[in-house]
């Protein structure tokens, strides 16, 4: 007796309007652009080119669909920036949960110190400040939500790195100048490495004027119930505020917060991002 069942098909891709195969290419250059926009913006339109070295006329289509949606503005000298629709999406940024655990532990640092207080994550090969409590002092690190540096450098991004395998810092790092924003030029991935052997040892990183000059920064990592590190937590404090016994104090004090924030986001999964 012949099968009556139906066949099973594959699911139909999704179409344009034109009724061709919708490709992904659009979406990743969109994403591209907003990316770029976030990090460097205002750029023309010739330099968007420039740096995701994507032909003019596929970006300006693009900027001109982001511009119609409101993701992306261009002000009277035709530049980009990000839009309404942009900014609306990082005004959710306080609500969550690990921002939410970090103001907490923040504001025990900052009563117990009264320095800047920062959460980092791990985006691509770049640490980024995702929240930021401010020392009350005039003499501070000027920074804000959404300021990135190179992860290799930062004691931030160091503390993330550490908990990655040796494989994952080569494919980062591998076959590039690796020099600090204050100019310490690292001896190429086995100098990292070894700088994370001993972040690893310790449980927290330091750094001492590799991103600024006159600052000192101590980071600790902020892990889930599996152990992943989810982010980092920072006290930034300008070098003349360092004593001895602020030091100690300071990483005792934040070692502690770590441990307290990584208790109350437990649950959460990884925000490591990666980018191509």
């Amino acid at each position: 007796m012949a099968d009556t069942h139906p066949t099973a098909t594959e699911p139909e891709a999704p179409r344009e309007g034109n009724g061709r195969p919708a490709s992904s290419a659009g979406v990743h250059a969109a994403l591209r652009v907003l990316d770029l926009l976030a990090t460097r913006g205002p750029l023309q339109l010739a330099e968007l080119g420039r740096e995701l070295g994507a032909p003019k006329s596929t970006l300006h289509r693009i900027c001109a669909i982001l511009v119609d949606r409101g993701w992306i503005v261009r002000d009277a000298d035709g530049r980009f920036d990000l839009g309404i629709r942009s900014l609306r999406l990082g005004s959710r940024a306080d609500e969550l949960p690990i921002v939410v655990g970090f103001r907490s532990v923040a504001a025990h640092l900052l009563t117990r110190h009264d320095e800047t207080v920062a959460l980092a994550v791990l985006d691509g090969d770049e640490s980024l400040y995702v929240a930021i409590e401010e020392t009350s002092h005039p003499v501070r690190l000027v920074t804000h939500v959404g300021n990135a540096t190179p992860a290799f450098a930062s004691a931030s991004g160091r503390v993330v790195l550490s908990s990655q395998p040796p494989a994952a810092v080569h494919a980062l790092f591998g076959g590039r100048p690796l020099v600090t924003p204050t100019g310490r030029r690292l001896n190429g991935v086995p100098e990292l490495l070894e700088i994370l052997d001993v972040v690893r040892a310790r449980g927290y990183a330091e750094n001492l004027e590799e991103t600024a000059v006159g600052l000192y920064a101590a980071s600790v990592p902020v892990t889930n119930e599996r152990g992943a590190t989810l982010a980092a937590l920072t006290v930034l404090v300008p070098t003349s505020r360092l004593t001895e016994a602020r030091h100690a104090a300071i990483v005792a004090d934040l070692r502690e917060a770590g441990r307290a924030l990584s208790d109350h986001v437990g649950w959460l999964p990884s925000y490591t991002a990666r980018r191509p």
